[in-house]
């Protein structure tokens, strides 16, 4: 009696653990959760988008899009940050001067890591804060000169 309970118990504990790492796996794979609406900063709809630098934006409504439409510019660092994380985007080079990525440079940006050629691009983007830095680091400008978004050819041919 006693080893069966001990083998139900056993058994229980494996399958429970299983469940636990398959959920995380999937929490894992969803690109698109704890992603934020760029014009209201609420949760994200995958079903409410625009097409923007290559690759899909998200909002949390239909009514955003149209904000974001009418005025592209106030909301572009916002957008470009989501594209980064959501891994539409992928950081290539130093979004200040196009140079090579130094790993040691890495920094937190609206919640994303990106990293810089040396410390004086790092320091640069330290210097600013919050939405300044965000606007630094994925403004237009910085975002040609450092991300690449995937194109459905870059992702088949993986």
């Amino acid at each position: 009696m006693k080893t069966r309970l001990l083998i139900a118990t056993i058994c229980a504990i494996a399958l429970s653990a299983t469940l636990s790492v398959s959920a995380a796996k999937k929490e894992k794979k969803d690109p698109l959760a704890g992603i934020k609406c760029p014009v209201s900063g609420k949760p994200i709809k995958a079903a409410s988008f625009l097409k923007h630098n290559g690759g899909k934006v998200y909002f949390c409504c239909d009514n955003c899009p149209k904000a974001f439409a009418k005025n592209t510019a106030k909301y572009t660092a916002k957008a470009n940050q989501q594209l980064y994380a959501t891994k539409q985007a992928k950081l290539v080079k130093c979004p200040f001067t196009g140079k090579k990525l130094n790993g040691k440079t890495v920094i937190d940006v609206a919640g994303t890591k990106v990293c810089f050629c040396c410390d004086k691009c790092k320091a640069g983007a330290l210097k600013a804060e919050g939405d300044a830095r965000l606007a630094l680091v994925f403004g237009e400008k910085s975002f040609a000169k450092g991300f690449k978004v995937a194109s459905k050819q870059d992702k088949s041919s993986k």
